[in-house]
């Protein structure tokens, strides 16, 4: 008796599960159709209205103009440059936050709170902001895209480390204390061994998306690729435009190359 009791109480409890996931699900779903409707994705005659737009500037596009090419060479390495000096910027300051960040390895609660805060403070303006900002605070050119991309990325990848320290096995660092260990030896020789691969990909990861940023922060002012797709459009010239965002495609794919082969070999 007691048996089939237990038999129809794991039914119900299943059962109330899968109701649990359908309704979240059907939440899910009325939010999404919800939000495409309050932006006017359903609006059938906006969008037939715009075809002939859309259209004739399709048709302004092609072919794309590659008479210039010579001239983008420099600005596809700066914003290469940009991508690559952002990242090792918010690797360098994202580490130690990451460190204060985890509740496993910072020193107080406090300092967890105020850390974790300014991370959040930090991923929540997006880069373009910044570099306005900073194309405000130092001039045009590559050095306030590099400062935009570096610092929103430590709120990024400064969450992103944090979260992987903080489901370490707890196991290796009660033995190093207990033996006896600093909290920098815990951390060198229980913690970061543990999360050296997960950091890696995340760091990867960010750099191929640095590279895709810095050709937008290049519209404000930021320099790189972007500078130049901005003046195609200012001045109209549409089939430059295309082709510098043919140029931009190939470099992000090469960039994602290299990023797939360098996880692959840092793993």
């Amino acid at each position: 008796m007691s048996v089939t009791r237990s038999y129809e109480s794991i039914l119900a409890e299943e059962r109330r599960s899968a109701l649990r996931g359908v309704g979240l699900v059907a939440a899910v779903l009325a939010a999404c159709l919800a939000s495409l409707a309050i932006t006017g994705f359903f609006d059938a005659e906006r969008f037939a209205e715009s075809g002939p737009a859309i259209l004739q500037l399709a048709s302004e596009m092609m072919p794309p103009d590659f008479s210039r090419w010579q001239s983008w060479v420099k600005p596809l390495f700066d914003t290469l440059a940009m991508s690559i000096a952002g990242t090792a910027l918010a690797v360098v300051f994202s580490l130690p936050l990451a460190i204060l960040a985890a509740p496993n390895t910072s020193p107080h609660s406090v300092v967890l709170f105020v850390v974790r805060t300014l991370l959040a403070f930090l991923r929540s303006v997006p880069e373009i902001i910044l570099g306005v900002l900073f194309v405000a605070a130092v001039g045009f050119g590559a050095l306030p895209g590099v400062l935009a991309l570096a610092l929103h990325s430590v709120g990024m990848v400064g969450k992103f480390y944090a979260e992987a320290i903080e489901h370490v096995d707890p196991k290796p660092l009660e033995a190093a204390r207990a033996a006896g260990a600093t909290p920098m030896q815990v951390i060198l020789h229980a913690v970061m061994p543990q999360v050296l691969p997960q950091l890696t990909d995340v760091t990867v990861y960010r750099w191929e998306y640095h590279f895709r940023a810095s050709a937008v922060l290049g519209i404000v002012g930021a320099g790189g690729i972007g500078f130049e797709l901005m003046a195609a459009l200012r001045l109209l010239a549409y089939d430059q435009v295309s082709a510098i965002l043919l140029s931009i495609l190939v470099c992000v794919v090469i960039v994602d190359s290299i990023g797939a082969y360098l996880r692959k070999s840092l793993k």
